[in-house]
């Protein structure tokens, strides 16, 4: 199987398209830009998601949801939102069909057009801030903490699975506040606990920052990010969190009453993250074999393959398998039993390793002899044998090592690929020769941005909240600079 996987050298694109397609994550749907995620690609979408959902719980979000579908007029009360969206949108005109009069099928009703356009959500701040206006009138209401877990659209054209697709999932939160110190503290919050679940249970190191103006959200006063870097040495933004000031509350009118009896607009946040970070999974970890998964978000973290000729040595295998996959899901392990009797050993063991399943046991008649299995471990394809009475240790202190491995490798690969320039000559013999991500002085203006941009295709990713004050010179204008930004060519 992976011989049919196209090598990260030869061409990394085709590489990332063909474990998305080979390992049954995803598919191109019949809705040209949209796509299918497959049974497997969604049930690691389901353990991103049960996490992440029980992180916002704990820091005092619940659960709401908004209609898919924003009257057009909502976008046009917050001037630089309804600029950052507007050509992203997929728009509603009519809301019935007839049969076709010429026997073409069915057709446009025309008699049916709605009287206000309907926006197809790309985001829901708008059709948000309109509720809360009757939810809020006095600071007792505050703050309001809500997330929603829905299906957004931003017309595409160019499409790659989970990476860019005109329609995806994710979550939203959007929050209101009484101050403005507390929108921002909510802000912050948010974004610490993406990092947290990013590098925790993805094993993907991420840089937190904030965006540079011409990069922040559309209505946004200040946005956060966590930039992830994969092994192609370009960048991916994994999730962002927005301090939205008051520009909502005023478009939206959503004012409440004050301890001191005072009027005032309400502050807001918003933050999200989609199935984008699938991609991120798969291109921060992947290996020419096929998928690589860290143990806390793999569906199946151990799966046993028999190796047996004839029914009475499955039998008798499978009775031991049994025990020893009762012990490992004793502890909380998922385990899979892969006795399909139509397919060799090899098959098997190749199939798994090409779904990323973290720990493999082989166990055919001499391991029952010798009381052992195999164990092969899927992050450095290492194998060992062990005693079948230390199996469930040895995999429960396997998955913890597994998984510190995953991101210890990829935080390696950042650090290597991780370069300080002081020169634009050097800026762009780095990105040429190396890529990755460049820290370099920026004299903070939007024209020397986009000279960037243009020149190199290089971006900000983001102002690193942890970098430190550092006196030094813009690379194109040589003006003064605090601070370096990180710069790379981006997904």
């Amino acid at each position: 199987m992976a011989k049919e996987i196209t090598s990260r050298e030869e061409n990394y694109s085709q590489w990332y398209t063909d474990i998305v397609m080979k390992a049954g994550l995803a598919e191109h749907s019949a809705v040209r830009g949209c796509m299918v995620i497959k049974p497997y690609g969604y049930a690691i979408w389901e353990k991103m998601q049960a996490q992440l959902d029980k992180m916002f719980k704990e820091t005092g979000h619940q659960n709401a949801y908004f209609p898919l579908f924003i009257p057009k007029s909502f976008f046009s009360k917050e001037a630089s939102h309804v600029e950052g969206f507007a050509k992203e949108c997929a728009i509603v005109t009519h809301y019935r069909l007839k049969n076709d009069p010429n026997g073409k099928g069915v057709i446009v009703d025309e008699d049916a057009k709605l009287e206000e356009e309907l926006i197809v959500r790309p985001t829901s701040e708008t059709i948000i801030w309109n509720t809360y206006r009757g939810w809020i009138q006095s600071y007792r209401d505050l703050p309001i903490k809500l997330n929603q877990w829905a299906n957004v659209v931003r017309w595409e054209m160019r499409t790659r699975l989970f990476l860019r697709t005109a329609e995806f999932l994710w979550q939203e939160g959007h929050t209101a506040h009484a101050t403005k110190q507390e929108a921002i503290e909510e802000a912050k919050t948010m974004i610490q606990v993406y990092s947290t679940f990013v590098q925790d249970y993805m094993g993907v190191p991420v840089t937190i920052g904030t965006k540079s103006e011409a990069e922040r959200f559309a209505g946004a006063v200040d946005t956060y990010s966590i930039e992830a870097l994969m092994q192609d040495g370009k960048a991916l933004q994994a999730g962002t969190s927005h301090f939205l000031g008051q520009n909502f509350a005023k478009a939206f009118d959503v004012k409440f009453a004050s301890k001191e009896g005072a009027l005032e607009y309400v502050w807001a946040t918003s933050w999200g993250v989609s199935t984008r970070l699938m991609g991120a999974l798969i291109m921060a970890h992947s290996d020419d074999n096929g998928l690589v998964l860290p143990p806390k978000l793999a569906p199946i973290q151990v799966v046993f393959v028999p190796i047996f000729k004839g029914d009475e040595e499955l039998v008798r295998i499978s009775a031991k398998v049994k025990e020893l996959k009762a012990q490992l899901e004793a502890k909380g392990i998922s385990v899979h039993y892969d006795d399909r009797d139509n397919l060799k050993p090899g098959f098997k063991f190749a199939e798994h390793e090409l779904k990323g399943v973290p720990v493999r046991i082989a166990i055919g008649p001499k391991d029952l002899e010798k009381g052992t299995v195999e164990l092969a471990r899927r992050d450095t394809l290492e194998k060992m044998y062990v005693e079948q009475s230390a199996v469930a240790e040895k995999v429960e202190t396997l998955l913890t090592e597994i998984q510190d491995n995953i991101f210890q490798k990829a935080l390696k690969m950042r650090e290597e690929m991780t370069t300080k320039v002081e020169t634009y000559d050097e800026f762009k013999q780095v990105l040429t020769s190396k890529g990755g991500f460049i820290l370099a002085h920026w004299d903070g203006t939007a024209e020397t941005e986009e000279q960037i941009k243009e020149e190199t295709k290089a971006t900000i990713r983001c102002i690193p909240l942890a970098g430190e004050q550092e006196e030094g010179k813009c690379i194109v204008t040589g003006k003064p600079s605090k601070q370096r930004a990180l710069f790379a060519i981006a997904y």
